[in-house]
């Protein structure tokens, strides 16, 4: 999902994920109308968001942030087995499993987001300017893990201000301008599209 700032991306994924009170038409999820439902009742659905800022609990370690995304679950031996699996896609993380959260750079807070949003083993992710302020470095790691989600069989929905990057790897866009979509279609057929290219591409 592209567009410039203020077009209304984030207030979409706060609308599906149940953080803003919707004010008409209908959110669909798994074949289910989900309005009204709270983003606690929507985690438990599998229904994630990772939003713009992190939001890492600054005062807790870095395992601490891990365990609770998965606060819904009782699957003790296989939370185990997940926060070793998000290690493996940060190794970093794992080197600094003690460190308070609010301590890490901004990529590592990234990373630690993201690997709590998986925790929660959701069924569609939804990721809002996860590469923003980031070194190029970090940048390819957080795109790079994003792939690796989507392989694992989930869903990402990604809201990114990298939009050539963004669209190379989407299989479906969507550009949204002034609260509406303008345009959809194949990601890769609109990462070709002139208007696109000189609207968000700086062609």
């Amino acid at each position: 999902l592209i567009g410039s700032n203020g077009a209304g991306k984030t207030t979409t994924m706060k609308a599906i994920t149940g953080s803003l009170q919707v004010a008409g038409g209908r959110i669909s999820y798994l074949g289910r109308d989900v309005q009204g439902q709270g983003s606690w009742d929507l985690v438990q659905q599998g229904l994630v968001m990772v939003p713009e800022g992190r939001g890492v609990f600054t005062r807790m370690s870095i395992l601490e942030n891990l365990q609770m995304g998965a606060y819904l679950r009782t699957d003790k031996a296989v939370i185990s087995a997940d926060i070793e699996r998000v290690f493996g896609l940060f190794p970093r993380l794992q080197e600094r499993s003690a460190q308070l959260a609010g301590t890490l750079s901004g990529g590592e807070q990234q990373m630690l987001a993201m690997g709590r949003a998986l925790l929660s083993r959701p069924k569609v992710l939804l990721l809002d300017e996860p590469s923003m302020g980031l070194s190029p470095i970090m940048v390819d790691k957080i795109f790079e893990v994003i792939a690796q989600v989507a392989a694992m069989g989930v869903t990402v929905l990604l809201v990114e201000q990298n939009a050539s990057r963004a669209l190379k790897m989407a299989q479906r866009a969507y550009v949204m301008e002034s609260g509406e979509i303008s345009m959809q279609g194949d990601a890769k057929t609109l990462l070709h599209d002139p208007k696109v290219r000189a609207a968000y591409l700086g062609e």
